[in-house]
């Protein structure tokens, strides 16, 4: 048998031509040149923190159904002259709009962009169709398992904190008014604040030209919201949330991260990836590979703008949820009282590196970045700085990671499933709590 060949050498991070402008309304412009093929992305990111989650999911499905000079086939005929694109989605952050076209269609893009910003309709008939979607795919939603333990995580780990609930009701969706669609959109979507990403075969600074001219006439105060910090995670007794019948249970378990920019941040990275964070990582081998009780076991570490986190996340047997929870609490432990080898750890980092070189690699993944760094004060030099960090973290500065933030006792945890069932497996492991009880 050949032996695999060794790990070829890091290549240095190159950057692409970037220009940042903000412009006379108040809107922030960053250009990039990517030149690979003769298309280019467009990404506006707008504030949304605390935005009524009924109106803005209504908002983001409607935004794009008429102005007032253009009805909703208009403008999706307009779009696909210039071989483009646009849609709207939100989060509790922020209000994106993505986009592309051809090269030669940006400037119809941004204009187009303009009309819905400037002067959506929001025509009754189309939200009343698109409520009723809408809160057809949350009754979907809700009959799914992944989205249940994911929506009792984030009330275990926020608490009162607006980050607890991320999805609105059905029947919050369908009281939605058109007028309180445009309400919101009149408070929330306006250009000081927000950022707009173009990336593509462009000159960056005709780029920005072109944003001026149609954008120009994009104005409004609007207000600015504020979102409070995470509270402190706070480890106790796993939180068992009933679903009757269940052949399958859902591990959702959640620990303290730190944000991008603090110094610990590349070494938990690292340190995430030899626990969870990829196929080769030592929970994959463990619960997937060599015990077979779940097919794809993963762990990552969430950013958003109010705090950060490291989650993992699992599908297990019924008949195996306390034996699939022994091996993470193991692994866990094995990794912030026992440092990874230096094999491991360089996998990791190559791994790492690889990532934000692939990430980077198209216009639509450099547009993502772009924007979603933005939202957070950074701007795609961090990629490079990143990048020389992890390059240098040390296995002894991952083993501290693990043992400051990935320690069991640091665990805040749900699992959904047949609590008949697992209950008992499960109290004799770790403490618990039913959903909707104060009390272990």
């Amino acid at each position: 048998m050949r032996e695999v060949p060794a790990l070829g050498p890091n290549r240095p991070m190159k950057l692409p031509k970037i220009v940042e402008q903000t412009l006379s309304n108040g809107l922030t412009v960053i250009a990039i040149r990517r030149p690979t093929v003769p298309l280019v992305e467009v990404r506006l990111r707008v504030p949304f923190a605390r935005a009524n989650l009924a109106r803005a999911a209504v908002l983001t499905q409607t935004l794009m159904s008429g102005t007032d000079g253009m009805s909703g086939v208009e403008i999706a005929a307009e779009l696909q002259r210039v071989g483009g694109a646009l849609s709207a989605g939100a989060d509790p952050d922020r209000l994106l709009v993505a986009g592309n076209s051809l090269v030669g269609g940006l400037g119809r893009l941004l204009e187009i962009m303009a009309s819905v910003l400037t002067g959506a309709a929001y025509p009754a008939g189309e939200v009343a169709t698109e409520r009723g979607r809408l809160a057809d795919r949350i009754r979907m939603a809700l009959s799914q398992p992944a989205h249940l333990a994911r929506e009792a995580l984030y009330k275990r780990m926020y608490g009162r904190h607006p980050y607890a609930v991320q999805t609105p009701t059905p029947e919050q969706v369908l009281a939605v008014t058109p007028g309180a669609v445009r309400k919101l959109h009149a408070e929330r979507i306006h250009p000081a604040g927000a950022t707009l990403v173009i990336a593509g075969d462009i000159t960056p600074q005709k780029a920005i030209d072109t944003a001026e001219r149609a954008l120009a006439s994009w104005v409004g105060d609007g207000k600015d919201v504020e979102l409070p910090k995470v509270p402190p995670l706070e480890p106790g007794p796993l939180t068992l949330v009933d679903r009757p019948g269940a052949v399958q249970s859902s591990l959702r378990l959640a620990l303290p991260a730190v944000p991008r920019t603090h110094p610990d941040h590349a070494a938990l990275q690292l340190a995430n990836l030899v626990f969870g964070g990829y196929f080769s990582s030592r929970w994959v081998e463990n619960i997937r590979e060599d015990k077979g009780y779940t097919y794809g076991p993963h762990s990552t570490i969430e950013h958003a703008v109010a705090g950060s986190s490291l989650v993992a996340a699992a599908e297990v047997a019924t008949e195996v949820t306390a034996p699939a929870l022994l091996e993470t609490m193991y692994e866990l432990g094995r990794l912030a009282t026992l440092p990874p080898s230096e094999d491991e750890l360089e996998q990791a980092r190559q791994y790492a590196l690889g990532t934000l070189q692939l990430g980077m690699s198209t216009q639509a993944g450099l547009a993502g970045l772009a924007a979603t760094y933005a939202a957070f004060g950074l701007r795609l030099d961090y990629l490079a700085e990143h990048a020389a960090r992890l390059a240098k973290v040390t296995v002894d500065e991952v083993a501290a990671a693990a043992a400051q933030y990935m320690a069991p006792a640091r665990l805040a945890g749900v699992v959904l499933g047949d609590a008949e069932r697992i209950e008992p497996s499960l109290s004799a492991l770790v403490p618990l709590t039913r959903a909707g009880s104060e009390s272990a």
